[in-house]
């Protein structure tokens, strides 16, 4: 005797006029649930059509459209890319007519152990960082933190590291070039980053992008120890290595010599991104982060969503946020340039999702990036960023990054995040140096297939022993905790020099 399950059991219908939902088990064709029979297997994660769509209509999911049914569409199908495709239709934007002013939490200020620096910002690490001009200095540079390797910073246990940070430019750009500029303002904000403690520029000497130039008119703090040294003019690579080493075990003492201190958490600065997303990422780890988000911004603090790509189809969400047209015009015009730039490589903005977000049960861009928003919470949108530029708003704000997720935490990082929670389905490795990297899985199967590389298992959710208000608190909490000094599993690994990864633009000559 087959045994009829219960849709709820079986399957998440997120909204009441939803077309599909979400499978929260492989559900194999043929099988009775309690309003309808599964025509077609349905892997978890999924979408199950809970209503029949006729072909050209749109299918809602989030109470959205996430696409139109290329053919028709019937009670208990599995619905994904042979039957479901993008929806080009306009979206009604409408601004600031859903802004939500987040009341300040009851009880005594919430605080983190950071390092005070004398700018009046706040570092959660404590790092000596080498930022090279151009990628002819890079080897030099690794040359350098090698010698800061093993048991050499012992005898400075307040120091976190040595970290080069090297990149494949510098050169052959044109100076006055898009491309040039977010280098250099890349670079210039991963020097003046409160988690640098100490900082070695390191350059080659005949570059388009000079060492001196990434420090001119930059207000570095006082106590910030700095060094730059050009190759060609110290003598070569093993000079330089001699000098670099020289100079940095100089700054190491006074670098070492400094304590975390409570420090409201006003002045943290959390990066948002997700990486590998499935199905179940906009229903478990992007929404409890998107609650731990709501948490900081009305505490004071600051969180960037990130991602320009990925919001693509959920815009018109963002926009309802906005404190202003202008602010929402700014998320516009990104848009825009990033239409325009897709379509100059012979692509379109669906392009996204990648094949392992499709295996995941993510089928189209709209679908993506609705989840995806759900990372910035519910708080009012105050302010628009380019890539790598300095955030200097509190509250939610927004910065324009690829959605390859190296590229969009080093720009995150750049324009000053100080912690990085980074949500993932299909699993992530991603570390982030100077900023530590929080990594929450979106579902159990993953958390347990990569416990050793997963903070934080949102999956729960989906499981039903927790929920969305109560993982985005236990988020919350391991954010103060990691901002406090407590590793991420990335930082155990030492993970995060390799993914500095400025955004390349423009021709190189």
């Amino acid at each position: 005797m087959t045994m009829t399950l219960r849709l709820a059991d079986c399957v998440l219908v997120l909204r009441p006029d939803d077309d599909v939902g979400v499978a929260t088990r492989d559900l194999q064709s043929g099988t009775e649930l309690d309003t309808l029979v599964v025509t077609q297997s349905v892997p978890r994660g999924h979408k199950l059509a809970v209503r029949a769509v006729a072909v050209g209509e749109p299918v809602h999911k989030y109470g959205q459209s996430i696409g139109r049914a290329t053919r028709d569409i019937a009670v208990g199908d599995h619905v994904h890319s042979h039957n479901l495709g993008m929806d080009d239709g306009e979206r009604a934007y409408e601004f600031g007519t859903a802004r939500v002013t987040l009341p300040t939490p009851p009880g005594p200020v919430r605080t983190f152990d950071g390092y005070a620096r004398s700018d009046g910002r706040w570092g959660t690490r404590n790092y000596v960082g080498i930022v090279t001009s151009v990628n002819c200095s890079a080897s030099t540079a690794r040359l350098i933190a090698d010698q800061f390797r093993g048991r050499v910073l012992d005898a400075y246990p307040h120091v976190d590291g040595v970290v080069a940070l090297t990149h494949d430019t510098g050169c052959g750009l044109v100076p006055t070039s898009e491309g040039a500029q977010i280098t250099r303002r890349t670079l210039r904000g991963y020097a003046d980053h409160p988690n640098i403690a100490g900082l070695l520029v390191l350059g080659l000497g005949c570059e388009m992008l000079p060492a001196e130039s990434l420090l001119d008119g930059l207000d570095l703090p006082a106590d910030k120890p700095v060094t730059t040294l050009v190759i060609q003019e110290t003598g070569g690579i093993r000079r330089t290595v001699r000098a670099g080493v020289e100079a940095i075990e100089k700054m190491l003492p006074a670098i070492d010599a400094l304590r975390r201190t409570p420090a409201p958490v006003s002045e943290l600065v959390l990066g948002l991104n997700c990486g590998g997303s499935d199905g179940y990422s906009g229903i478990t780890a992007n929404p409890a982060l998107g609650h731990a988000s709501d948490q900081l911004v009305a505490r004071g603090g600051t969180s960037i969503l990130a991602e320009t790509p990925e919001v693509f189809g959920a815009e018109h969400l963002l926009l309802r946020r906005a404190v202003s047209r202008s602010v929402g015009q700014k998320l516009l015009d990104r848009l825009d340039w990033w239409k325009g730039y897709t379509a100059a490589g012979g692509g379109t903005m669906d392009n996204n999702p990648s094949p392992g977000n499709k295996a995941g049960g993510l089928t189209t861009i709209l679908e993506k990036s609705l989840g995806a928003v759900a990372k910035g919470g519910t708080a009012e949108l105050v302010e628009v960023y380019e890539y790598a530029e300095p955030v200097t708003a509190r509250g939610f704000t927004f910065m324009d990054t690829p959605g390859y997720d190296p590229v969009s935490v080093t720009g995150l990082v750049a324009g000053g995040a100080t912690v990085v929670v980074f949500t993932t389905g299909r699993g992530s490795v991603l570390g982030c140096k100077p900023t530590p990297s929080i990594k929450v899985a979106t579902n159990t199967a993953t958390y347990l297939r990569m416990t050793e590389d997963m903070d934080l298992n949102a999956g729960r959710i989906v499981d039903g022993t927790a929920t969305v208000a109560s993982v985005g608190d236990e988020l919350f909490e391991l954010i103060i905790a990691v901002a406090s000094g407590g590793q991420t599993v990335s930082e155990e690994l030492d993970l995060g020099s390799d993914e500095f990864v400025p955004w390349q633009l423009g021709a190189v000559t």
